[in-house]
């Protein structure tokens, strides 16, 4: 009987864990704070560690130079960032309707 309390306890403190988990996974990434974080001349795999992957990204190529838009999206606020040859160029952060 101890046995049983024992697994249905540790079942218990599992889905605890795992709900503690999504929660903090729900947090948007997509804020003032993190969009600050980012600068010009950081390379894509590093503004995907602030933000993640992104919602959708958009290439060209043409001779030597590459470009990249990228945007992350979260409810009504989207980060825009251009990349040139892999690297930030320009950012933007919209907030609401327009």
């Amino acid at each position: 009987m101890a046995l049983r309390r024992l697994y249905q306890l540790r079942a218990v403190a599992l889905s605890l864990v795992i709900c503690m988990s999504l929660v903090s996974c729900s947090g948007s990434k997509i804020s003032q704070e993190n969009f600050e974080k980012i600068q010009t001349g950081m390379p894509l795999a590093q503004v995907t560690a602030i933000l993640g992957e992104p919602t959708e990204s958009s290439s060209v190529d043409v001779a030597v130079f590459s470009g990249t838009v990228s945007k992350w999206k979260a409810g009504d606020a989207t980060i825009t960032v251009q990349f040139v040859n892999g690297k930030v160029v320009a950012k933007q952060l919209s907030k609401g309707d327009k």
